[in-house]
């Protein structure tokens, strides 16, 4: 799974990687980024792509309360086509999440250690997501959820699950307009091979959702 990660690049540089046109509203950084937060997306509308923010945390169309948001952070990329939280989503609703790094658990004889985790060939990139607009009387929510796949290699001392890091190459193509059936889908994200990663240990300052700063990425001793 992925319950937090970072985007600390300034506004320009995420539309000149991306490709965005216009000014992103709002724009921030965070070196915490948690379940229940607005979070960067980019989608496209059929014209071009756009950049904005989707709180995370899933709120299907047809759920009767938007609590069940704190429980859909994470998807199963292997049984989203299956689940009718997202299939409907696996084709039509796909987007990005934009980041530059993010923090997983390591077990340890001394308990969980935070590891920050990067690309080591790119700064920023992006995670596979799934999006939905929920309506209630005049209460409007757009929202998304992170696709995990099984750990790689590198992972694997660190956690059993990971979040789906889109090659450069791939993320246009999983937000394209067009329609998919939501079985191409998955067979689009187990076609990725993962950029290699890097990792350091942090303190476990990071396990506070509030603490936002440069001392959520410092690295321990």
């Amino acid at each position: 799974m992925c319950g937090r990660y970072t985007l600390l690049a300034d506004e320009l540089e995420i539309r000149r990687e991306f490709s965005i046109e216009h000014a992103i509203e709002e724009y921030g950084i965070s070196y915490n980024i948690a379940p229940g937060q607005n979070v960067l997306a980019i989608i496209n509308d059929g014209k071009k792509k756009r950049a904005g923010y989707l709180r995370w945390g899933l709120v299907p169309s047809w759920a009767k309360d938007e609590k069940i948001g704190y429980k859909m952070i994470n998807a199963r990329s292997e049984t989203a086509h299956e689940k009718p939280s997202f299939k409907r989503l696996m084709s039509r609703k796909r987007c990005l999440l934009v980041a530059d790094s993010f923090y997983e658990w390591k077990k340890t004889e001394a308990g969980k250690v935070p590891q920050r985790i990067q690309l080591r060939d790119r700064k920023l990139f992006t995670f596979a997501g799934l999006w939905d607009k929920w309506v209630r009387g005049e209460k409007t929510l757009f929202t998304c959820t992170m696709l995990t796949t099984t750990a790689n290699e590198f992972m694997q001392p660190i956690h059993h699950r990971m979040p789906i890091i889109l090659p450069k190459d791939k993320e246009d193509s999983w937000i394209e307009a067009e329609a998919w059936q939501p079985e191409q889908s998955v067979q689009f994200l187990q076609s990725v091979k993962f950029d290699p990663l890097t990792a350091y240990s942090v303190s476990t300052y990071v396990n506070t959702a509030k603490n936002d700063d440069k001392k959520c990425i410092e690295a321990s001793e």
